[in-house]
């Protein structure tokens, strides 16, 4: 079916990479291979924020895609932002299945700067920001094969715009976006056998 690249932006703690390929290669059944890191974007940082605007990062990652990978996660300490929103604890790049091999949407990144305890002045715990960094990359990575946010507030699919909300989702999708997300990646998988025989 392909590969999902995962590219650390700037400076990352090397078990948080670890994880993160790990869970992708259980979550979504596909191989992921890891890249040479991003250096720091500053080009991204807004000296007034005192942040990194995603959609740039975004930009960049996806003009350095390799195109052998089906989709590309940047996973970064650093704190994003969008213009309209305080922070985002990711952004992905939408994809619809009617676009040929979901081509329009194959970029993802994940801020871990907000999901850490410590950020909140508590107490460091590695497992809660590992769990919350799983739920943000798949929530992200699901944007990319074509799932939307969900109603349902405990699916992975839901729209968390504040921690807590984060937290109260399940580590599961829902029964609807999970047999969507089933039904794309079998499109995904045929559409990407067929490019590869077309280029053998």
């Amino acid at each position: 079916m392909g590969s999902i690249y995962c590219v650390p932006v700037g400076n990352v703690n090397k078990d948080m990479i670890t994880m993160a390929e790990r869970y992708l290669n259980g979550m979504f059944g596909m191989h992921v291979e890891s890249c040479s890191p991003m250096p720091d974007p500053l080009f991204a940082l807004d000296e007034k924020r005192k942040q990194y605007s995603s959609t740039l990062i975004l930009r960049k990652l996806a003009e350095r895609r390799d195109d052998r990978a089906v989709r590309y996660l940047g996973l970064t300490e650093l704190d994003l932002y969008i213009p309209m929103l305080t922070f985002v604890y990711g952004q992905a790049q939408l994809s619809l299945p009617t676009d040929p091999v979901f081509a329009h949407g194959r970029v993802a990144v994940v801020s871990l700067a907000r999901l850490a305890p410590e950020f909140y002045e508590l107490p460091p715990d590695r497992d809660l920001t590992a769990r919350r960094a799983r739920k943000e990359i798949a929530h992200e990575i699901g944007h990319t094969l074509g799932l939307v946010h969900c109603g349902n507030r405990s699916c992975l699919m839901s729209l968390a715009t504040e921690i807590l909300e984060l937290d109260m989702k399940s580590q599961d999708f829902c029964r609807d976006c999970w047999n969507k997300l089933q039904e794309n990646l079998t499109l995904l998988g045929a559409e990407t056998n067929h490019r590869e025989n077309l280029e053998s």
